[in-house]
């Protein structure tokens, strides 16, 4: 639900896959799994939809890119684990630069000098991703309620990413961390309208859709983006859904 992001194959592989089933998709539960997918679905219809619109018209986009940018921030120590995992050493130097510039200088995070001065970007590493590039395969298509699509190995990002969140190790009472986490939710949904507007737009069914976007952009995630968007049909919604805070 956080991050809905996706790459999708063309308009025709969209409308081939509702016709193949789910084998070919790796989705040997897609029974369970539409009905996990509608139950997200109802949640975002009448709580988070309503909420993010909401919260769009009190805030600007200025305002919406800073929170985005502070929870982003907070998640930093994670990217690092996994870059270095991953055998990304420079990566996680620059990572590991960014989370005490923006710290420090951003305010909490809660702007982005690292890239505005600096100019190094950052990138979200999982531990999901570090699996793949271990080569462990994604193996069959799941849908979590409230989180959204994932697989069998991408399930293992949410524990680590948990365990590597700074906001896990600040004392927080229960209201004030329920509240950070309802806002970073709203927040991000809000930043997400316009994706969530053309899937639904452009989708003959928007679960298949969904899990073709997903698995694409795993992959591409995995290989780091080395995967050509030039003859997607879709690829401004995957732009759209894979662009960092404050670009």
């Amino acid at each position: 639900m956080l991050r809905l992001v996706a790459l999708l194959l063309i308009a025709l592989v969209v409308s081939g896959c509702a016709s193949t089933g789910s084998n070919s998709a790796n989705d040997p539960i897609e029974g369970f799994n539409r009905g996990v997918y509608d139950f997200n679905e109802g949640v975002d219809t009448y709580a988070l939809e309503p909420a993010s619109e909401g919260w769009t018209r009190i805030t600007s986009e200025g305002v919406r890119d800073s929170v985005d940018n502070f929870f982003t921030n907070l998640e930093a120590p994670g990217y690092i684990l996994n870059d270095l995992l991953q055998g990304k050493a420079g990566d996680a130097g620059r990572e590991s630069v960014r989370f005490v510039v923006n710290t420090t200088v951003g305010l909490l995070g809660l702007f982005d000098p690292a890239q505005a001065w600096l100019g190094i970007e950052g990138r979200a590493e999982d531990f999901g991703q570090t699996l793949g590039v271990w080569g462990v395969d994604a193996g069959p298509y799941l849908v979590l309620p409230l989180f959204g699509p994932s697989d069998t190995r991408d399930v293992t990002q949410y524990p680590v990413a948990y365990y590597t969140n700074v906001i896990t190790y600040v004392t927080l009472d229960t209201v004030t961390f329920g509240a950070l986490t309802a806002l970073e939710i709203v927040n991000t949904r809000a930043r997400m309208a316009g994706a969530a507007r053309f899937r639904d737009d452009a989708a003959v069914d928007p679960y298949v859709f969904t899990r073709s976007a997903y698995r694409q952009y795993r992959r591409s995630q995995v290989v780091d983006g080395d995967v050509s968007l030039e003859d997607d049909a879709y690829s401004d919604f995957f732009e759209e859904m894979g662009r960092l805070p404050g670009e």
